[in-house]
C-alpha cells in the first residue's frame, strides 16, 4: 500500500502513533525508596502499609513541587528524603536503628550530577536530618565526607538543627535492637569454635533495610541523588555501610543516571554498585535497565541483598530488587505518582 504523507487521513494516523510512542515512553522526574528487604504482604496490617504509601506519597510531591516550580534536583532530593527522615517508619533520621550499644550513629551523602560534587556524612548521632549535612559538606566545605563528633561541629557552624539523641527514640527500634542481641548470642553459642566465630562485628544482618533514598531530574536537565540511614541494627564498632560512600549507595552524573542503593551494605561497597551502573552505560553504551540489572545479578551471586533506585538523563527510571519487596515511588513529569511495596 502507497501512503500519501499529504493525505489528512495519513497525517493524522502519523500523529496519533507518535502520540501513543510518547505515552509509552514516559518521562520520571523523580525516583524514591524507602528500603528494600522481606516485606511480606501477609505480615502486614492495612494500617501498616496506608501509613507507608502516605509517606511515600507525601516524599514524591514534597519533591516534585520543587521541581515543578524550577528548583534544582538538588533540592528536590533533599526535601524528598526529609519527609521520609522524620518519619519513624524508615531506618533514617527519626526511625534510626541502634547499634549494639544502644546508640542512633546515621550516615547520609548527596551527589550533583551536573558537576560530580558530591558531600557525605558517617556516624552522626545529633543532626536531625542528616541528608543537609551531606549537602552542607558538599556546598560549604572542601570535602566529600565527615565522620562523628567532627561532622556535627560542622553542622553547628553549618546552623543546621541539632536535636538530643533522645529525639531519635522509638519503642520499636529498641525492641529491634534487644531482639537482635538476643539472636546474636544464640548464634554465638551456635558457632563456637568455627571460623564464622573468629569474625567480629554484627552477626545478625537486619532482613528489613530501611535506608531511604531519592533520585531527582530537575527542568535544567541535571541529575541529582542522596542516600540516608541508620545503619544495621546491632552494629557494631562503628560499621559504616555503603550508603555515605560515593559511588559504593549513591551516584549521580548527567551523562549517566543518578542512583540510590538499599541492601546489605558490605556487598554494595565490595561491588561500587552505584558508580559500576554508570560505567556500564558510559563505556559499554547499555540502558540503564540493562546496567542496574546485571550489577545487581553480580551483587546476588556474591551473596548480597537489597534493590536500588536509578534514573538516567532522558527520564527512564529502574527499581530492581532481589528481596521480598521494596518501599519505592516514582514521579512522572506531569505529576503522575505510583507507589509500590511488593514484588
Amino acid at each position: 500500500m502507497n501512503f500519501n504523507l499529504k493525505h489528512p487521513l495519513c497525517f493524522l494516523l502519523i500523529l496519533f502513533s507518535a502520540q501513543l510512542q510518547a505515552q509509552a515512553q514516559k518521562k520520571y522526574v523523580m525516583v524514591i525508596h524507602g528500603g528494600a528487604g522481606t516485606i511480606l504482604k501477609k505480615n502486614m496490617t492495612p494500617e501498616k502499609e496506608a501509613a507507608y504509601v502516605a509517606v511515600l506519597k507525601q516524599a514524591l510531591q514534597v519533591g516534585y513541587d520543587q521541581i515543578h516550580s524550577g528548583k534544582s534536583s538538588l533540592d528536590a532530593v533533599e526535601a524528598s528524603i526529609h519527609v521520609m527522615e522524620d518519619s519513624p517508619l524508615f531506618n533514617a533520621g527519626k526511625g534510626a536503628v541502634f547499634t549494639h550499644d544502644g546508640r542512633n550513629e546515621m550516615d547520609a551523602a548527596i551527589m550533583d550530577g551536573s558537576n560530580m560534587a558530591a558531600g557525605a556524612v558517617a556516624g552522626v548521632t545529633v543532626i536531625r536530618n542528616p541528608i543537609s549535612a551531606a549537602r552542607a559538606v558538599m556546598e560549604k566545605s572542601e570535602h566529600v565526607m565527615m565522620v562523628g563528633p567532627g561532622a556535627e561541629a560542622f553542622a553547628r557552624q553549618a546552623h543546621l538543627e541539632i536535636v538530643d539523641p533522645k529525639y531519635f527514640y522509638t519503642r520499636e527500634r529498641w525492641d529491634g535492637l534487644q531482639q537482635a542481641i538476643k539472636e546474636d548470642s544464640l548464634k554465638a553459642v551456635l558457632d563456637h569454635g568455627s571460623k564464622k566465630s573468629m569474625k567480629l562485628g554484627t552477626i545478625t544482618k537486619d532482613y528489613k533495610f530501611g535506608t531511604v533514598g531519592a533520585v531527582a531530574l530537575d527542568q535544567a536537565g541535571n541529575l541529582a541523588a542522596g542516600t540516608s540511614t541508620g545503619g544495621m541494627t546491632n552494629k557494631k564498632y562503628g560499621r559504616v555501610g555503603d550508603a555515605p560512600i560515593i559511588g559504593a549507595g549513591t551516584y549521580a552524573n548527567n551523562a549517566t543516571a543518578g542512583i540510590s542503593c538499599t541492601g546489605w551494605g558490605e556487598f554494595y561497597i565490595r561491588n561500587v554498585v552505584a558508580h559500576d551502573i554508570s560505567a556500564m552505560m558510559e563505556y559499554k553504551k547499555v540502558s540503564l535497565a540493562v546496567a542496574a540489572k546485571a550489577v545487581l545479578e553480580k551483587v546476588g551471586k556474591m551473596g548480597g541483598d537489597g534493590g536500588l533506585i536509578a534514573l538516567d538523563r532522558r527520564g527512564n527510571v529502574t527499581m530492581p530488587f532481589n528481596t521480598e519487596g521494596m518501599y519505592r515511588g516514582t514521579v512522572t513529569a506531569d505529576g503522575k505518582i505510583e507507589v509500590l511495596i511488593y514484588k
